[in-house]
């Protein structure tokens, strides 16, 4: 294979890589703030939060994390691109990538809602307990007792679905976001060699092998938050 044709390659897809990347950091950034508040949301039993009913509130949560953790992201996608402006007879538009973030930040924070909402239940009521008769109110509870411990059980299941994000970035290109995999597509397509998908998929590993030894050692730095 030519040198010259192969670090072409390379480059055009790793223009790619960079909208791959983006659409991963900002729905981190943004579902995993959105799913911790949503899983306080759905654990909170007050019977009103701010003028909201209680029961009101987790309803609407709970129709939330139904409907993105049971329709397809592919489907959530072109709805959020295409359907929206159908919708509303062209005033709503996005961008492909605008459309793309969108749409993994609310995909994802329902998922991260549920991680959330699990890691925290499986502590203890006696921490609870022990927390308020040291005078500790429930913010200070949850900031300083139970989210440290709830991590440890939370980030095997946040790195799985951190690896899982990478993957589904690849669907961007059905709205054509000039990602890792349309890239990768168009010279296929241009050249009809196959050698392109395999550079994709070689970013790709690359990818999720960083995103796994990250994961291991936010792992072993909370590995003394054992809980028994």
């Amino acid at each position: 294979m030519d040198i010259d044709y192969l670090s072409d390659t390379i480059a055009y897809i790793a223009m790619g890589a960079g909208v791959t990347l983006k659409v991963f950091f900002v729905t981190l950034i943004f579902s995993i703030p959105l799913g911790i508040i949503c899983a306080l949301g759905k654990l909170n039993r007050a019977k009103a939060l701010r003028g909201i009913p209680g029961a009101l509130l987790r309803g609407i949560l709970g129709g939330y994390t139904w409907i993105f953790r049971g329709t397809p992201l592919l489907l959530q996608l072109f709805f959020t691109y295409y359907g929206l402006g159908i919708l509303s007879g062209g005033r709503i538009a996005f961008s492909p990538e605008m459309a793309a973030y969108l749409t993994f930040v609310f995909n994802y924070a329902a998922y991260f809602t549920e991680i959330f909402r699990g890691g925290i239940q499986s502590i203890g009521k006696g921490q609870y307990e022990a927390a308020k008769a040291l005078g500790m109110n429930p913010w200070l509870t949850m900031k300083r007792i139970i989210l440290p411990q709830a991590v440890k059980i939370i980030l095997p299941p946040l790195g799985n679905e951190s690896i899982n994000l990478i993957k589904d970035t690849a669907l961007c290109s059905v709205i054509t976001v000039t990602e890792i995999l349309r890239n990768a597509n168009r010279v296929m397509s241009r050249d009809f060699n196959i050698s392109a998908l395999v550079i994709a998929a070689a970013i790709y590993l690359l990818m999720t092998f960083v995103v796994i030894q990250v994961f291991r050692r936010l792992e072993k730095r909370y590995a003394y938050y054992n809980i028994r």
